[in-house]
């Protein structure tokens, strides 16, 4: 009697590890949900992270895994609940996708005049149709705003404190957890992912 061989069963092949950027929000920010950057950078580690970087400290993160951005973002909310016990929410971009926010916004006066003014806002989720003239509609006193891709970008001239495009309002309109960054940021991310930034 013939003996069955067993299929022979193979590996799959390790995936070679790719740039991102991660961000997280509302951390840091008076004295609520504390996650000092020194921890953030072990935890990306402990998830399989490598060439870890963290810049100032409301949570933007570079490294390098061998998964997909929404892997590493669940990775990192998960770690952050076991190890702070709050949740935090995390937006992953490839260091391809962050390069092209880098390459310049609708606003190019305001890089210049205006960097820290001048936001990039990112959502967990694709962004709801008209998002862009609905956030309009709250935009007082020279603010601009513009979507390009997935990005939203936002000029407030006068500064956040006054805008009635608040985080809450972001977050309505565009359907999910929205978290900004400020022009200077944007390129700091983009030279620490390892993208030449023109």
């Amino acid at each position: 009697m013939a003996i069955a061989k067993k299929p022979r069963t193979t590996s799959p092949a390790p995936v070679a590890p790719s740039r991102m950027v991660a961000l997280l929000r509302g951390i840091n920010v008076g004295g609520h949900k504390k996650v000092p950057m020194e921890q953030l950078r072990e935890l990306a580690i402990g998830i399989g992270g490598q060439d870890v970087a963290t810049y100032i400290q409301s949570g933007n993160l570079v490294l390098s895994a061998p998964m997909a951005p929404a892997n590493v973002e669940a990775a990192l909310e998960r770690a952050l609940r076991a190890r702070f016990g709050f949740d935090v929410d995390v937006i992953v971009r490839s260091a391809s996708q962050w390069q092209v926010y880098a390459s310049g916004t609708p606003f190019p006066e305001a890089e210049a005049e205006r960097p820290n003014l001048l936001l990039l806002g990112l959502a967990k989720l694709p962004l709801k149709p008209g998002a862009a003239e609905g956030l309009r509609a709250y935009a007082r006193a020279g603010e601009r705003v513009e979507v390009r891709g997935d990005a939203i970008w936002v000029d407030l001239p006068a500064g956040a404190g006054t805008s009635k495009v608040t985080p809450a309002v972001l977050d309505r309109l565009i359907g999910s957890c929205v978290t900004t960054r400020n022009w200077r940021t944007v390129v700091k991310l983009a030279e620490l992912s390892g993208r030449a930034v023109p």
